[in-house]
């Protein structure tokens, strides 16, 4: 590490302090406000609870055997639940705003206290009444979901107005911190503004910043500098992408020298695509590993997913079923042919099935693909047109909020698709199938996915081949949940569609 006298050591040190309190005053605004938020609703359920059941009982009131005041045990419900939601870190910096592990903390934190209370029930006979443990759970939950949700959304907002932001410091080879930087810039609500970049000492002598999304990222200096270069920009974050250039003894110091500075350290392994759940750190013989865990597509996993599959694609059905008599009768009087069209998809196993949908284009539509391939505004082996003129009016309407796609829950109940999965590929398309690309025949494909919330049909081919492999990568019952809750507001908000 470069030597600095004490005074200039004072100076910078006061001038990152001043930035940093900038950068970092969200962190702290938004914190409070949210366990603000959450106290008011553990408060607000539970005694809210205790009087639809009980009745206006005074505090003194006793419930059980053990003649205990029931204002004490809501009280107790109360604390144990906010401190239950204290220690699972529901309100990490790590997990603010950035998939799903929030909300399944919360939502385990929310299973937590209830076991425990039923625990204490049972052991102290309390008695205490299953209506009330049935209305203070279940709307207890939903309003802190939904509370923690109106929250991230008002931060994703701002982020993507590139406020509420951590100052990052990449260091690394500029190879390495290239891909980093530009998945960062392109992809601000995850929370981070690359400031600058420490290369190795043979790329410092490199002319000008580095060009990562039309931005320009200076490069600040080289690897020895870096603890003076994170006082002096006021940097939140460092992440290290080359840490076999910077060397074990180097990192070492580093992580050292970062530890009264209140500043992240966050290591990129080098690993695309694949979700925290499967990685994992484990010491060998005192040497720190990151083991990854094979993708399960077997056993319980796939049981549980093909039961939620069935019974939610039943429950939609009689949910819809008034919308789906009205399509089919609209669609009968605006043209003429059949009211559905079955597609031959390929699934798992390269195993072809009927895919149904809503017919959205004249008859004979497939036999027009010739003559329109001049007007393929598709990538890779998808063809789309934007303004295709095979659509017909009724068509327009049902594509444009996915109408068209609700007959396909006749095939999750088939078992030939599921809720959410890969995008289901035609025969031609799996022909030009090569490595990797076939792995997403692995699951069965879904009405909707990772590829439908994120775009749709103005993703490229490889954006949507790579959101698929991310899927079947890493599918788990929560990043379902959440893929369903993300397509409904894609729909509402028609992007990608036509």
């Amino acid at each position: 590490m470069t030597t600095r006298s004490p005074a200039l050591a004072r100076s910078r040190r006061a001038r990152r302090t001043v930035v940093q309190a900038r950068s970092d005053a969200w962190i702290h605004d938004y914190t409070r406000r949210v366990t603000v938020t959450d106290t008011l609703i553990v408060i607000a359920v539970v005694f809210g609870a205790q009087m639809l059941r009980y009745g206006p009982v005074s505090f003194d009131d006793h419930v059980g055997r053990a003649r205990v005041p029931i204002g004490l045990v809501s009280l107790g419900v109360v604390a144990a639940w906010l401190l239950m939601l204290r220690m699972r870190q529901s309100l990490d910096r790590r997990v603010i705003a950035a998939g799903p592990t929030e909300y399944s903390r919360v939502v385990s934190a929310c299973f937590l206290v209830f076991a425990t209370l039923a625990i204490v029930d049972l052991l102290f006979v309390l008695n205490i009444a299953r209506s009330f443990v049935a209305l203070a759970f279940p709307l207890g939950t939903v309003a802190l979901l939904t509370s923690r949700w109106s929250w991230r959304s008002r931060l994703t907002h701002r982020r993507r107005r590139r406020l509420d932001l951590d100052r990052v410091v990449v260091i690394g080879g500029i190879a390495t911190a290239q891909p980093l930087i530009e998945h960062l810039d392109r992809n601000p609500e995850l929370g981070y503004d690359v400031i600058g970049l420490c290369v190795p000492p043979e790329q410092s002598e490199i002319i000008g910043p580095l060009a990562a999304n039309g931005r320009s990222i200076p490069i600040l200096g080289e690897f020895a500098d870096a603890r003076a270069i994170v006082e002096t920009a006021g940097a939140s974050t460092v992440a290290v992408t080359s840490a076999e250039a910077l060397g074990h003894s180097a990192m070492r110091e580093l992580s050292w020298d970062l530890e009264g500075l209140d500043v992240q350290m966050v290591v990129a392994p080098g690993l695309l695509d694949v979700a925290g759940p499967r990685m994992s750190m484990r010491p060998v013989a005192g040497l720190p590993l990151l083991h990854i865990d094979k993708p399960s597509y077997k056993g319980a996993n796939r049981l549980a997913k093909a039961m939620v599959d069935r019974i939610g694609a039943v429950a939609l059905v009689v949910l819809v079923s008034p919308a789906l008599a009205v399509c089919a009768l609209a669609i009968t009087l605006d043209s003429r042919g059949p009211v559905f069209y079955r597609s031959e998809r390929i699934g798992p196993g390269n195993e072809p099935f009927l895919m149904w949908k809503f017919r959205s284009m004249v008859t004979g539509a497939d036999r027009m693909k010739d003559d329109l391939a001049d007007l393929d505004e598709g990538a890779g082996a998808l063809f789309k047109i934007r303004e295709d003129p095979r659509v017909t009016r009724v068509g327009k309407v049902i594509r444009r909020f996915s109408i068209d796609e609700l007959p396909q829950l006749f095939n999750v109940i088939g078992g030939s698709m599921s809720l959410v999965g890969p995008r289901p590929p035609l025969a031609e398309e799996v022909e030009r199938y090569d490595g990797p690309v076939a792995r997403r025949m692995l699951v069965r494909p879904g009405m909707t996915g990772l590829w439908q919330v994120s775009g749709r049909s103005d993703l490229t081919w490889e954006e949507s081949v790579r959101l698929d492999l991310s899927y079947v990568e890493n599918w788990s019952a929560m990043s379902d949940a959440m893929i369903m809750w993300r397509t409904l507001r894609a729909v509402v908000g028609r992007s990608g569609a036509y």
